[in-house]
């Protein structure tokens, strides 16, 4: 079941995003538009438009919400092997999207430092001022 909800989220998201997708919901609304006098402006009419942008926004909502989440975990995922692949990158950085936000400000407050510190010509420091220790370091 949850391969075939990922599946139809990621199919659904993708469709969404297309140009065509957006051309054919403002053709939708504009032959919406051009039947009002038809139907005098009725309340019905415009709920029909209402109901109906209601619902496609809500379900779009969860399945947009499911795509940006794996993709967000893949993309943690990647970053966190690439940390671990550099030998003098910070080890200290995986998996710090599970920090809190005041704790991720301050990391963030002192990457900046760094860069300042960086472009002003001076030499780099550590961010986290412990760099974790790897499996390989330990075999050594």
């Amino acid at each position: 079941m949850e391969k075939l909800f990922s599946t139809f989220a990621t199919a659904t998201a993708r469709m969404a995003g297309r140009p065509w997708t957006f051309i054919l919901c403002l053709l939708l609304v504009v032959i919406w538009a051009a039947t009002g006098p038809m139907f005098h402006f009725s309340q019905t009419w415009q709920l029909v438009i209402n109901t109906g942008t209601t619902i496609i926004t809500f379900l779009m909502v969860f399945l947009i919400q499911n795509s940006q989440n794996r993709d967000g975990a893949a993309m943690h995922a990647k970053l966190d092997e690439l940390i671990f692949a550099v030998r003098h990158a910070d080890a200290g950085f995986i998996g710090i999207e599970h920090l809190t936000d005041h704790e991720l400000a301050a990391i963030l407050a002192e990457v900046e430092k760094r860069a300042g510190a960086i472009h002003a010509g001076h030499a780099a420091r550590p961010v986290r001022k412990r760099p974790a220790r790897r499996a390989d370091d330990l075999i050594e």
